[in-house]
């Protein structure tokens, strides 16, 4: 069984997988997309986005992270995955998932999966771009808006070299709309001869359950019920049950450093709005991340958040005291 951490444009980025690998057992992560034209990206490109690259591609903890591309050329795609090769990836992915119109409309993630032939060329490119030991995988949806299409898509991926699918359960005009469609996922499994990875709607351990159950894949990607529960994978793995209570003085040491890291690598203009996008996602599953929210919302000055969080910090030591 092995439980993966998704690429999360704008969301997880190397902050963000830092801190959600060092919590628990991911056996590996993929990084944001590094979007391909016509040209080569430089090696410092893949490296902003990508920092690992630096530390053998892996997180401080050490879990291996996967580089990902976006774009539709299959030349300009192979071009780029040679050069980020040479930086010795832990693997390189492809993005036929991202549902974002800014990107579609310039023929780029899940648009393309109404395309199976250019699929096919790109990953065949790409492939042959590639020293042979290096894995290549790629993430898709269950096309654009039939998911009868998925099976096309999913069949000239594997004809062209993907060693590995991950199977966003929903259509790019989902979006992130519940339900996930679990059950295409199993029919995509019976169509090709390759792993599939289910991915899509897990935010608790009985979400996984269920998941794995009906889609039939061992094999599951987390992406926002990971960053709305940084434990999830703890307690998918060690089978413990959830309380907020119990988790939080863990949770907002974890928050003090996420925001450490965050000012340290972001811009302080930027910093803000990263910490306030988690605290978002986390009071999904902790009420005390709503009260620390409605602390932090108005703030914009460094200082301030820093004093919300010491405060916070407090009120937690009192009330384990």
């Amino acid at each position: 069984m092995k439980l993966l951490l998704a690429p999360m444009e704008g969301l997880a980025d190397a902050p963000m997988r830092d801190l959600l690998c060092s919590v628990a057992g991911y056996d590996w992560a993929v990084a944001e997309f590094a979007r391909v034209s016509a040209t080569v990206l430089p090696a410092r490109s893949f490296s902003r986005i990508v920092p690992e690259l630096r530390n053998r591609s892996r997180t401080r903890s050490g879990v291996p992270v996967r580089a990902q591309l976006l774009g539709s050329d299959p030349f300009a795609m192979a071009a780029n995955a040679a050069a980020l090769a040479a930086l010795a990836p832990a693997g390189i992915d492809l993005n036929f998932g991202c549902p974002a119109p800014t990107v579609n409309r310039h023929r780029g993630g899940a648009v393309l999966l109404e395309e199976p032939e250019l699929l096919r060329r790109i990953a065949y490119q790409v492939r042959a771009a590639m020293p042979a030991p290096m894995p290549l995988s790629a993430k898709m949806r269950l096309g654009v808006g039939d998911p009868a299409c998925a099976l096309d898509a999913a069949r000239a991926l594997a004809d062209g070299g993907v060693d590995m699918l991950v199977v966003h359960a929903r259509t790019k005009c989902d979006g992130y709309r519940p339900p996930a469609h679990w059950e295409w996922i199993a029919r995509v499994a019976e169509a090709v001869p390759v792993p599939v990875i289910a991915n899509g709607e897990v935010w608790t351990v009985d979400d996984w359950r269920r998941c794995r159950e009906i889609s039939g894949v061992a094999d599951v990607m987390l992406g926002r019920g990971a960053v709305a529960d940084p434990f999830l994978v703890e307690r998918i793995r060690g089978g413990g049950r959830f309380c907020a209570q119990h988790d939080w003085p863990r949770l907002s040491g974890l928050i003090a450093s996420f925001w450490r890291d965050v000012k340290r690598r972001l811009p302080a203009s930027h910093a803000p709005g990263r910490l306030k996008q988690w605290l978002n996602l986390l009071r999904r599953r902790y009420p005390q991340a709503q009260t620390l929210f409605v602390m932090v919302r108005g703030a914009t000055e460094l200082g301030a958040i820093d004093r919300a969080l010491e405060h916070c910090r407090s009120l937690t030591e009192e009330l384990a005291a």
